[in-house]
């Protein structure tokens, strides 16, 4: 199960007691900012993209939407996200639960701009129902990610 996963992974690294279970769904961004009592900028969206044949995950705030322009300007390619039922299998987490933590080998993470506006922000943590509180430095810390990137805008 990709939870136990990522609580392998933080147990690894002392703070698997920071994931946050709910009884109700924290699958979207609006789901997770509900359950936690924060805005929905501050839920830390995961979103998998096919980059060529390879999977790659970016990092963004919940209140931003990948900007087509500047995703092709850095990737060469058009943005195509992956089908909601090949996500799990393709990252190692399902829809709803996609963090840049304990993911599949060869899956590149990147962390976007639209993020460094908080202190602190709450990724999902394997599952439809999970989250953990980072701040900035902590997401750089656990996420093995490549770089920070500038391919998303704040939706209006």
């Amino acid at each position: 199960m990709s939870l136990e996963k990522v609580k392998s992974f933080f147990e690894k690294h002392g703070i698997a007691d920071r994931i946050i279970e709910f009884s109700v769904s924290s699958a979207t961004v609006a789901l997770a900012a509900e359950a936690i009592g924060c805005e929905p900028m501050r839920i830390a969206k995961t979103l998998a993209f096919n980059v060529d044949g390879e999977c790659v995950l970016i990092v963004a705030s919940g209140d931003a939407k990948v900007d087509n322009g500047k995703f092709k300007a850095f990737f060469k390619t058009k943005a195509k996200m992956y089908p909601f039922l090949e996500v799990a299998e393709i990252c190692g987490h399902a829809a709803g639960g996609v963090c840049p933590f304990a993911v599949n080998e060869g899956v590149k993470i990147y962390l976007d701009q639209t993020l460094k506006r908080f202190e602190t922000v709450f990724p999902a943590a394997g599952s439809s129902n999970s989250v953990i509180e980072l701040s900035l430095e902590e997401l750089e810390k656990y996420a093995d990610y490549i770089e920070w990137i500038d391919v998303c805008k704040i939706a209006e």
